[in-house]
């Protein structure tokens, strides 16, 4: 906006209609170059550090469950927050946006005679630390 408003300046100041009376519009083009003077364009800020988890929350409980070593299943997630199975296959694409990607340990698949079907089978996440 600011360099907007230098512009309209500019032009005004190039302009030959330009005239030194009293007159609304050159009362106006004064105020604007004032409030030009008065306000300085504000340095860019850097960008905030990415802020820690809270302690005591469900997603620091989640995180510290696929740090661990043997990392956990999405089973294991649910029934330690609460949350539904799809809840948490949505915090993982959450990690993922967030530059933290969850790796498979193992996928153990449960098909075939004498198995349980797809119900048996479950896959082990791992965040590096």
């Amino acid at each position: 906006m600011v360099t907007a408003a230098q512009a309209v300046l500019a032009a005004w100041d190039a302009s030959p209609a330009q005239d030194a009376t009293d007159n609304p519009i050159s009362r106006a083009i004064e105020e604007l170059r004032a409030a030009l003077i008065r306000k300085p364009a504000r340095a860019p800020r850097d960008p905030a550090p990415p802020r820690k988890p809270r302690e005591g929350t469900k997603q620091e409980a989640v995180l510290t469950m696929l740090r661990r070593p043997e990392g956990a299943t999405v089973a294991q997630i649910a029934e330690a927050t609460g949350w539904a199975q799809h809840t948490v296959r949505g915090f993982f694409a959450g990690l993922k946006k967030k530059g933290l990607e969850a790796q498979v340990l193992e996928r153990v698949r449960m098909v075939g005679p004498n198995k349980e079907g797809a119900k048996g089978s479950y896959t082990v996440y791992h965040l590096p630390a």
